[in-house]
């Protein structure tokens, strides 16, 4: 008889997480810049690679020199997906989980203002009536910023749902 071994939930995975330092950050960052700057040369992509740490992630940006051509990946879509496969390299390299943030060509700050956009929209729902809004699925980063903006708005917000169908629901305060 075979006997597998016990594997623990994802959740307590989680909560055994160590927060990364900064040495481990920065080594994050480069990992995924050597990954990107392939991607790049492999669909002759010209971008600069900028690399910070903040808040206990590293992020990654790519930005397009002058007359480069970074716009053709810098769809929010296309960026989610390019930071997913950034995330498994520098994973498969570290052997750590990353909460690493890519943004190419300012693809962030525009999510950020189509998420306000789209919180404005659920907040006039409330006004007018509505005891609840809720927003689409999204990145656990996104509901992040979602909830930053929603308490700037004065309102309060929660996240429900699992995987790819969490969601934030959005109330009054």
């Amino acid at each position: 008889m075979t006997t597998t071994p016990d594997i623990a939930p994802v959740d307590d995975v989680r909560a055994e997480r160590e927060p990364a330092t900064v040495e481990q950050l920065e080594q994050e960052g480069d990992v995924a810049a050597d990954f990107l700057e392939g991607l790049l040369d492999i669909a002759d992509i010209d971008g600069d690679l900028d690399l910070d740490v903040r808040s206990g992630r590293a992020y990654v940006s790519v930005e397009a020199p002058e007359g480069g051509s970074v716009a053709l990946i810098a769809d929010p879509d296309t960026v989610q997906a390019l930071q997913e496969l950034t995330r498994i390299a520098v994973q498969t390299s570290t052997g750590r989980f990353s909460r690493l943030i890519l943004d190419v060509g300012g693809s962030r700050e525009t999510r950020q203002q189509q998420l306000a956009t789209l919180v404005d929209r659920a907040i006039v729902r409330l006004e007018e009536g509505a005891s609840q809004a809720s927003l689409p699925a999204m990145s656990s980063y996104e509901r992040k910023l979602v909830h930053d903006i929603v308490s700037d708005r004065g309102f309060v917000s929660e996240s429900y749902g699992e995987g790819a169908d969490r969601h934030t629901v959005i109330r009054r305060g």
